[in-house]
């Protein structure tokens, strides 16, 4: 049943990334143009500016529209193949735990969840950022931080979730669904104040005088990146969520079926 379960979470994952790609590459990819451009122009001005000769690109393995076709279309994919056996995986250990949910809802509220936890979340603290905003001397470190970002996300997630199965017998679904809410946000929240931030939007460069030579990164750039990046992610989880949302219904809906009739049998058998 895992395996078959995995399978359509591959196959919603393949869709996923495929209509992932296809909104990045009409609404990402020209945000991700201006960002190298006004990186190209910010070397040029540097380099008239200053006698050392500014800012150097190196020479590119492969042009820009193998990087925004073949390039982004291949990782994108394979981000959402990923994405997809991530799914099935957690979804299994969901179904198992949650008898009372149709496979359909479970389907979407994975989904959600995974969102929510594995990017909103994290993105919150270490926002994307386009070509041209991150230092290099501060990849290795934002990469790092922006994982660990990710890992304390989902685990806070699950214990909130754990949590609040817990205290749904005792006080009811609506203050589970509350306490489960509040402990996310609350631990969450005092993670990215403990974890270090780090800003480095390019402001104005200077000539040797202080005079600006170029103006800083364009606001407007910057929010359309982090805009479209959001929506990326949106359109491959929603896909996800709903593409497999009808072949988990067809895959263990009778099942589904048969586990609340078991439940609801010897109630009905006590008040016969």
């Amino acid at each position: 049943m895992e395996q078959r379960i995995i399978a359509r979470g591959l196959l919603a994952g393949v869709l996923g990334g495929l209509l992932a790609f296809v909104f990045a590459r009409l609404f990402v990819e020209p945000v991700i143009d201006r960002a190298i451009a006004y990186e190209h122009g910010l070397g040029r001005a540097l380099a008239e500016a200053h006698s050392a000769g500014g800012h150097e690109h190196g020479v590119e393995l492969f042009t820009r529209p193998v990087q925004a076709n073949v390039g982004m279309g291949f990782g994108v994919l394979a981000f959402g193949v990923a994405m997809g056996a991530l799914f099935a995986v957690v979804y299994c250990v969901a179904y198992s735990r949650v008898g009372n949910t149709s496979p359909r809802l479970l389907s979407v509220l994975v989904a959600g969840g995974m969102l929510l936890a594995l990017f909103v979340i994290p993105a919150l603290k270490y926002p994307p950022n386009p070509p041209a905003m991150s230092l290099d001397g501060t990849i290795y470190q934002r990469t790092l931080l922006y994982l660990l970002m990710v890992v304390v996300s989902a685990a806070v997630l699950v214990a909130a979730v754990s949590l609040g199965r817990r205290l749904a017998p005792r006080f009811g679904a609506w203050t589970a669904t509350l306490a489960t809410a509040g402990s996310y946000v609350v631990a969450v929240g005092v993670v990215m104040l403990i974890l270090p931030t780090i800003s480095e939007t390019p402001g104005p460069a200077l000539d040797d005088a202080g005079g600006i030579v170029y103006p800083g990164f364009p606001a407007d750039a910057l929010y359309d990146f982090r805009l479209y990046t959001l929506g990326t992610q949106i359109v491959l989880w929603t896909t996800i969520g709903l593409a497999f949302a009808p072949m988990a219904e067809r895959l263990l809906g009778e099942r589904h079926v048969q586990v609340r009739e078991a439940k609801i049998a010897p109630i009905g058998a006590g008040r016969a």
